[in-house]
């Protein structure tokens, strides 16, 4: 009998019916109180782990529950407080912790980003020169409560200092390893403490030693943990990482800890190898990532238990804890609920706890191959295969459009100006409007069937004439329909295209309580009619000012949804490119001639490895070019993108060939703005003068002194003034509010650069 084990890394936290999420949002709204906000949220935290513990989980996480965001939770755990949040010592307050993730009045939001290349968000801590302390052990709290409610003892999982402070700014390159050091004491009183409280075995997170780290970072990084383990000998630390293969593995294992885990789906190639190249040692257990944590799509449990057999002949069974890439955290709860989608499409999915289930199929094989455990292998399998064996083939093939405009940019953007004849320093928005509960509430009732047709395209007319007048009267230069109509980005435009499937609860969650259900794609990807076109025309029809037309681009559409396995992201890419194609040109045949192509998710899918990114990169701008070249030189191509590292990828950016770019940048503006101190962009830009993220309103001078820093580096002539993101998630005051600040802080700044020209 062999003792495999199996270990999750991480549960989703928004709940089966995203009650998480609503009451992060009562408590916002202050319809509930702390009290009951905390009450609450304990009763989903023990709900988490009783189900993995019903589902027979070996090693249960705890403490990967979160009321917004882990980084944000290590940071505010050692009293990482930006000195504009006037937090003076020990445990951080609820609405200091809030107001880090969302800003106050009083002070703007912590910086947020991408998540590796996830599509989760983090809160970017800041370091200030100041020294980390433990003001609050989090993992303990939450495992002593597990232990105490329901008697299990849990696995605390911590996010490690090095990954911490590489996600960390506020210092110097050259401060990093002191700082680091810093580090040392409060780990070392975390570790000992929740040792002295019983914990067996604690999952210390470095997903940053996938990334391309030198020689020396590896030595840092293994003489920090040569460190921490000497001060807390008693403590069995399994160093996680996942996302993709370790950058040095051989120096990795020779740390002094009790086991490390690899990920063997996204990382399999290079992590195997290596074991077999330098071996695995036989004092470590080895956490092997076999069950994928970022996609839903279910395993291919034969092949994972050929893996598991595979690394037996390096690291013995007893040494091996099963468990899935990642955290579930990226994937939807359950599909319990998923009663719509077609049964072959269903049978071929396993959201998160049907991984904890493949999970311990795969154990209960591995430990004991009997006929029927094997039968439910095959079951499985058949299950898994079905899909494969249906009609719904991937065809490898190119779509072969025209990927460059017939003119370069220069002399296209001299034709587009003389044909809108626009102010310098235009003002425009990203395209979306609030979504009020009244906007959901008719979309709600109309898919159920409780609002005609009619009455809700009306409802949408209406909605998008208040709008369009709203938007005149702030006089903003280039306006949108609002995107009424569109429950999300991506779900949207896959609900038009042919090739993908829905799910009616399958949420993950984006950044704080926004929630995103990403589309399914099974198959072919095609286009039978326009999907954008009435309502920016009834837009078009209300006003003399041009209004875009708004669609999301193939590297977006494609990398916020869940794709097969055996479908290669480049040709699914191009699929779906050669499909907006056709609605970008069914905009412009109809008078449409200013186009949004929005790629915000460009930046997130490029290879944690940099020796990939090319081939990415090369793809990706191909199928970007495919949907938007084919067109007139005065049609205007915009497009739109998030925390993008300019350094990283500026060429990949400029071959895009868009005319104008808007970039979310407002809580990180001074780095993106030194980015262009360094690097030329001859295209439209412009740069997100105000953080859409927060409900707080800026003042005019802090988006006219954005603008003014923007234009120390930006010709004047090529420089849009836009919020940083959509505005939907805003509340209507707020957002009118911010609107009506930008276009005077717009007309400032032009008012100024007007007189410099005529002095």
């Amino acid at each position: 009998m062999k003792t495999v084990k199996s270990s999750n890394l991480g549960y989703p936290r928004i709940g089966e019916n995203r009650e998480w999420k609503k009451t992060l949002e009562s408590f916002w709204a202050s319809t509930i109180n702390e009290e009951t906000f905390s009450t609450r949220m304990k009763k989903y935290r023990l709900h988490h782990l009783q189900k993995q513990k019903n589902k027979g989980i070996d090693y249960i996480p705890i403490g990967d529950f979160s009321y917004y965001d882990h980084v944000l939770d290590t940071a505010s755990m050692f009293g990482l407080v930006p000195k504009r949040f006037a937090h003076t010592s020990g445990p951080v307050s609820l609405s200091t912790y809030f107001a880090m993730a969302r800003g106050n009045q009083a002070a703007h939001a912590c910086e947020m980003t991408k998540w590796f290349d996830t599509n989760y968000h983090y809160i970017v801590p800041e370091i200030e020169n100041k020294e980390p302390e433990l003001v609050e052990n989090k993992p303990l709290h939450a495992f002593l409560e597990a232990k105490k409610e329901l008697n299990i003892i849990g696995k605390p999982v911590i996010l490690g200092p090095f990954t911490f402070l590489k996600l960390a700014k506020g210092y110097k390159k050259e401060e990093f390893a002191n700082i680091l050091n810093s580090f040392v004491p409060v780990y070392t009183q975390l570790l000992s403490e929740l040792a002295d409280a019983g914990a067996k075995l604690v999952q210390v997170d470095e997903p940053y030693l996938v990334m391309d780290i030198t020689k020396e970072e590896m030595e840092i990084f293994s003489n920090l943990y040569r460190e921490i383990v000497t001060n807390v000998p008693n403590v069995n630390i399994i160093l996680q990482t996942y996302f993709e293969s370790v950058s040095h593995y051989e120096q990795l294992v020779q740390i002094p800890v009790k086991g490390i885990g690899l990920d063997f789906v996204y990382g399999y190639k290079e992590n195997i190898d290596a074991i077999e190249r330098f071996g695995f040692p036989e004092d470590k257990v080895l956490g092997v990532g076999i069950i994928d944590g970022r996609n839903i799509w279910r395993s291919n449990l034969l092949e994972s238990h050929q893996i598991i057999n595979k690394l037996s002949n390096h690291v013995p069974f007893k040494n091996q804890i099963l468990q899935p890439t990642s955290s579930l955290l990226h994937v939807p709860v359950c599909l319990e609920q998923e009663t719509g989608l077609d049964p072959i499409v269903k049978d071929a999915l396993a959201f998160g706890d049907e991984k904890l289930d493949e999970l311990r199929l795969l154990r209960d094989v591995t430990n004991d191959p009997t006929q029927s455990s094997l039968e439910l292998l095959n079951r499985h399998q058949q299950s898994f295969e079905k899909l494969n064996e249906s009609n719904w083939r991937v065809r490898k093939e190119t779509a072969g459009l025209p990927t460059k405009r017939t003119k370069e940019f220069q002399e296209r953007y001299q034709l587009q100006n003389q044909k809108w004849n626009l102010p310098l320093l235009p003002t425009t928005t990203i395209g979306s409007f609030p979504q009020t509960k009244e906007v959901r509430k008719a979309r709600f009732k109309w898919r159920k069937g409780e609002l005609s047709n009619d009455t809700y395209e009306a409802n949408i007319k209406s909605m998008i004439a208040r709008w369009i007048r709203i938007q005149e009267e702030l006089d903003i230069d280039v306006l949108v329909h609002g995107e009424f109509e569109r429950n999300d980005m991506v779900e949207f435009f896959g609900e038009k295209l042919n090739g993908f499937a829905f799910s009616k609860n399958g949420w993950v969650q984006s950044y704080g309580s926004r929630c995103v259900k990403p589309p399914i794609i099974f198959g072919n990807v095609s286009l039978d009619k326009p999907m954008t076109l009435n309502e920016t025309l009834y837009a078009q029809s209300l006003t003399d000012r041009p209004v875009k037309g708004m669609l999301t681009g193939p590297v977006t559409i494609l990398n916020w949804s869940f794709v097969r396995n055996d479908i290669p992201h480049q040709e699914a890419a191009y699929q779906i490119a050669e499909a907006l194609l056709k609605e970008v040109q069914s905009l412009e045949h109809a008078g449409i001639t200013m186009i949004q192509v929005d790629e915000p998710a460009l930046r997130e899918g490029l290879p944690l490895k940099k020796e990939k990114h090319n081939t990415y990169l090369n793809w990706a701008v191909e199928a970007f070019r495919m949907s938007t070249s084919d067109v007139a030189e005065t049609t205007q191509i915009h497009t739109h993108m998030c925390y993008s590292d300019f350094n990283e990828i500026i060429e990949a950016i400029k071959e895009l060939d868009a005319d104008v770019i808007s970039i979310e940048t407002s809580r990180s503006h001074a780095e993106i703005i030194s980015a262009f101190e360094t690097n030329i962009y001859d295209k439209g830009i412009g740069l997100g003068v105000y953080d859409i993220h927060s409900p707080r309103v800026p003042s005019e001078e802090e988006m006219t002194s954005t603008i003014e820093r923007a234009l120390s580096v930006l010709p004047a002539e090529l420089f849009w003034v836009n919020p940083d993101c959509g505005l939907k998630t805003r509340g209507e005051k707020e957002t009118v509010a911010a609107l009506e600040v930008m276009v005077k802080a717009a007309k400032s700044a032009r008012n100024q650069l007007t007189k410099q020209v005529t002095q």
